[in-house]
C-alpha cells in the first residue's frame, strides 16, 4: 500500500482488487477509488476530470462523484453531479469541490452513468489544500485510464462505489477506448437494455378510467420498490430467517402476491378462495410457522416472476372496469372497491417497510447462527 504525505494531511490508497465483485442489475453503474484521510483541520479538496456522453436516450447521463466518510461511517460529505448531470457529446472537463474535516476517514471518488449510452472518462485529477490555502496535487493510480480494461476489471479502480462490495452490473460493458481527452486510452462504461420507467407521476394511464389510473400508478410504484429491494439479493439474504417469530424476505414478497390475489377474486369475482386456492396461495397469505417452512430454497426472481404474473391479472382486470365500479361497495365488509385496491397498495408499503428493516439486519454469511424454528423436529 502506497502512502502520501502532504503537511498534515496523511492519506494511503485503497484497494480490493482480486476479490470476486458481486454481479447485480441495475440502470447505473460506478468505479471508484478509496483514500483513508486524516486532518487536523478543515481542507477543501477538488476532483476534476474528463468525460463525454454518447446516447440517444433523453434521460441518460454521466458523473463525476466524491463522498467523505467520517469516522462513524456517516456520510460528511456527497456530490455526484446530480442536479448538473454530464450529457455533452464532446470532452469536456468538470469539477466536484468538497471539504474534509478532523472527523473524516475516507474520501471515495470516481464516476459514474445512468441509463443507456457511452459514457466515458480520461483524466482524473485530485487536489487537496494545504496550510497555506494552496492546492496540492495527490497522484492517483491509473488516473487516465492508460493501463487498459482487462476483463471487465479497471486497474487500480475498484468497480462499485464502496472499497468494500465490488460489484458488476449485467447492464454495463466496461471497455478502453483510443478516442481518449488525453494520452492514448479513455474508460467507456455502455449500458444497453435498460428499461426506464416513468416515475413521479399519478394517473393517466392508458387505458383505464381516472381514479382506477391513479391507482394503477401508485400500485406499480410500490412494486416498483419493492423490486428494487429485493431484485439483487443472494439466496442465503432471502431465505435468512432474523429471529423465530420474523419472515424470510422471500416469503414476504410471495406473501404480497398472495394479499393481492385475495383482493383479485373478492373484487373481480364477489367470493373468498376457493379450495384449490387455498391450497396455492393461504400458506403465503397466513405466513406464520407455515410460511417459514415453505418459502425458503427459492431465489428472488421464483417470488418476482409470481409477483409479476398476479400483478399482470390485476392491471388487466382494472382496466376492464370504471370508476362507478371502483366506488362500488362490498356488502360483506362494508367497502368499496377502491377501498379494497388502496389497502393493497398501503399493504405494500408496510411490507416494504418491514423488508428493508430485516435486509439491513443480515449478518455476513460466515456469521451467520442457524435459527432453529419452533415446532420443526431435527
Amino acid at each position: 500500500m502506497r502512502k502520501f504525505t502532504m503537511l498534515l494531511l496523511f492519506l494511503s490508497f485503497v484497494s480490493v482488487q482480486g476479490q470476486a465483485p458481486r454481479v447485480i442489475s441495475s440502470d447505473w453503474m460506478g468505479f471508484s477509488q478509496t483514500i483513508d484521510i486524516q486532518t487536523p483541520a478543515k481542507k477543501k479538496f477538488k476532483l476534476i476530470a474528463s468525460a463525454k456522453v454518447e446516447t440517444a436516450e433523453p434521460k441518460a447521463w454521466a458523473g463525476i462523484w466524491a463522498r467523505v466518510n467520517n469516522k462513524n461511517d456517516e456520510v460528511g460529505f456527497f456530490d455526484n453531479m446530480g442536479d448538473r448531470p454530464i450529457k455533452s457529446k464532446d470532452w469536456q472537463s468538470y469539477t466536484v469541490e468538497g471539504t474534509i474535516d478532523e472527523n473524516s476517514k475516507t474520501l471515495t471518488f470516481g464516476g459514474l452513468s445512468s441509463y443507456n449510452g457511452k459514457f466515458y472518462f480520461d483524466k482524473f485529477q485530485l487536489f487537496i489544500e494545504n496550510a497555506k490555502g494552496v492546492f496540492e496535487p495527490v497522484t492517483l493510480l491509473n488516473s487516465g485510464f492508460e493501463t487498459p480494461v482487462n476483463n471487465g476489471d479497471i486497474p487500480k479502480w475498484n468497480l462499485g462505489t464502496s472499497k468494500a462490495k465490488l460489484v458488476k452490473v449485467k447492464e454495463y460493458k466496461v471497455s478502453s477506448d483510443k478516442s481518449a481527452a488525453d494520452g492514448k486510452n479513455a474508460l467507456v462504461l455502455e449500458g444497453t437494455g435498460i428499461i426506464i420507467k416513468e416515475t413521479g407521476k399519478i394517473g393517466n394511464v392508458e387505458g383505464a378510467s381516472p381514479k382506477i389510473g391513479d391507482m394503477i400508478s401508485m400500485l406499480e410504484d410500490l412494486k416498483d420498490r419493492v423490486e428494487r429491494a429485493v431484485k439483487n439479493m443472494n439466496q442465503y439474504e432471502i431465505d435468512y430467517l432474523h429471529d423465530e417469530q420474523a419472515n424470510r424476505i422471500g416469503a414476504l414478497v410471495m406473501h404480497l402476491a398472495a394479499a393481492e390475489k385475495y383482493y383479485q377474486v373478492f373484487t373481480f369475482e364477489n367470493r373468498e378462495f376457493n379450495e384449490e386456492e387455498k391450497k396455492i396461495w393461504e400458506a403465503a397469505l397466513n405466513l406464520d410457522q407455515g410460511g417459514r417452512d415453505e418459502f425458503k430454497g427459492h431465489d428472488i426472481q421464483y417470488y418476482l416472476d409470481i409477483y409479476n404474473e398476479v400483478r399482470a391479472k390485476t392491471i388487466s382486470e382494472l382496466k376492464k372496469r370504471d370508476d362507478a365500479w371502483f366506488a362500488e361497495v362490498q356488502m360483506k365488509y362494508d367497502i368499496s372497491n377502491q377501498y379494497c385496491w388502496f389497502h393493497v397498495m398501503e399493504h405494500q408499503s408496510s411490507h416494504l417497510g418491514q423488508i428493508l428493516f430485516l435486509k439491513k439486519r443480515i449478518p455476513p454469511q460466515q456469521q451467520q447462527k442457524p435459527i432453529i424454528d419452533k415446532g420443526i423436529k431435527q
